[in-house]
């Protein structure tokens, strides 16, 4: 059964700049490095709201507009490494809140962490060394001098679920943490498609070939700035092999035998979770 694909979104609608009806108290996605601003609270924590920044006794180095939650505008700042959270807030990696705050900030807030890393990177001309200036119409930057163009980075990368009748195939790269096992997963690279990158990675990680491959679902990945796409892949010949660099370790697993897995944040453990869900029925 092929999964159900959402928009992560529920109640965001992105934006260049406010509408005139929007609410002026809104969200503060206040960022330091890549650390979050939020309150500290028993349940769920919450993101700062107010109508400006300084009232928290902080100063950005750069601000953004992203858009609006039910009118509400969203707002992200970065702040200086030394700066410290006010009483009763603090500053947490953004990685270490998902449900820990309201999913539609989750993902507001990390694409605030991307817009603030592109605007940083983004200050002077890559051709003629120029200032940049923002575009009205658009998210992106146009050099006054040579008319280049600059658009917030993004990398694709996919991520692949491999199945072989009712196993899949797990691999463990040298840096996971807790012998944690995940998918096999790498970068496009330039003229390929996403399935070419697919097989392509399987092939160079674990020495195998598929077939069958279709799209499973996509998410931003904001760390700092890819997008990865899934998908669905089915064994067709060779032995596992792993390459020894990337992946240290490779094998097929039944769905009540898992091994430790990815955290409920990424991709990689919706799409092992749909694989058990279709092996229960």
């Amino acid at each position: 059964m092929q999964p159900t694909i959402e928009s992560i979104y529920k109640r965001y609608s992105p934006a260049l700049r406010p509408a005139e009806q929007e609410n002026s108290i809104g969200y503060w996605f206040i960022f330091r490095g890549n650390h979050l601003l939020v309150h500290e609270t028993d349940d769920l924590l919450a993101v700062p709201v107010g109508d400006r920044l300084d009232k928290y006794g902080l100063t950005s180095s750069r601000t953004l507009y992203l858009g609006s939650i039910e009118g509400a505008s969203c707002y992200t700042a970065e702040v200086a490494e030394d700066s410290t959270a006010p009483e009763g807030m603090v500053f947490l990696p953004l990685f270490a809140l998902y449900d820990r705050i309201d999913e539609d900030l989750f993902h507001v807030a990390g694409r605030g962490l991307q817009m603030l890393s592109w605007d940083a990177t983004n200050q002077f001309c890559g051709r003629c060394g120029n200032p940049l200036n923002h575009v009205d119409h658009e998210r992106s930057k146009v050099c006054p001098n040579c008319g280049l163009s600059h658009y917030p980075r993004l990398s694709p990368a996919v991520i692949t679920i491999i199945l072989k009748g009712d196993q899949i195939l797990l691999a463990r790269a040298g840096h996971f943490p807790n012998n944690m096992y995940g998918l096999i997963a790498g970068f496009v690279e330039p003229g390929e498609t996403l399935e070419d990158c697919v097989q392509r990675e399987t092939m160079e990680e674990i020495g195998i070939k598929i077939k069958n491959i279709r799209y499973y679902d996509s998410q931003p990945w904001p760390f700092p700035h890819s997008l990865m796409i899934g998908f669905i892949a089915e064994y067709d010949s060779g032995e596992i092999q792993v390459d020894g660099e990337e992946i240290a370790e490779a094998k097929w697993f039944h769905a009540n035998e898992l091994p430790n897995i990815p955290p409920r944040v990424s991709i990689a453990r919706k799409m092992i979770d749909w694989y058990v869900e279709e092996y229960k029925s």
